[in-house]
């Protein structure tokens, strides 16, 4: 039997009060991971991902030099059952952080990535100019398989500020 949720959860806490980031192996099961992989977007519809920028609203650009993968947004309130299973996890998520590391975290925005051979996204910040709100990103790698020479390796910068997530 494998890690519960709520040792994933407690897991993650101590990960990002300890270190400033975490990393859970398997926080989606094998079988969340395929029905998520089944949708349509993933087979055959990726004509609704659209091209990825950068900045927001007004000052938001394509540019293929910074970031080269393919994005569609989801909306919690229409996203398929197979979502609906990822969006509660993260909805458990966000209370037992706010609950034991007081980060008053009160929505997200997610969305679906995928980054064709040879694309990449340069350094970055999660955070937009403008806006001092906390933040705590979440990443949930679906790949299946994957081997380390196939590239694709996250790489994140801490800062005594910052919290950042990795699920794998």
């Amino acid at each position: 039997m494998g890690i519960s949720l709520t040792q994933n959860l407690d897991q993650l806490v101590d990960g990002l009060a300890d270190q400033g980031y975490a990393i859970i192996d398997n926080f989606l099961s094998a079988e969340e991971v395929d029905a998520i992989l089944q949708l349509d977007e993933f087979n055959g519809e990726l004509l609704k991902f659209q091209k990825a920028g950068i900045g927001k609203k007004a000052e938001k650009q394509i540019n293929a030099s910074i970031r080269g993968d393919y994005i569609q947004w989801i909306n919690p309130a229409t996203a398929a059952p197979a979502i609906q299973v990822y969006l509660t996890k993260l909805n458990d998520l966000i209370k037992q952080v706010n609950q034991n590391l007081f980060l008053s975290l009160k929505d997200y925005e997610i969305h679906m990535t995928v980054y064709p051979i040879g694309s990449y996204y340069h350094r970055h910040l999660d955070q937009f100019k403008r806006d001092d709100h906390r933040k705590l990103s979440v990443i949930c790698y679906l790949n299946k398989n994957w081997q380390e020479d196939e590239g694709g390796q996250l790489k994140f910068i801490l800062t005594r500020d910052s919290f950042r997530i990795l699920y794998r």
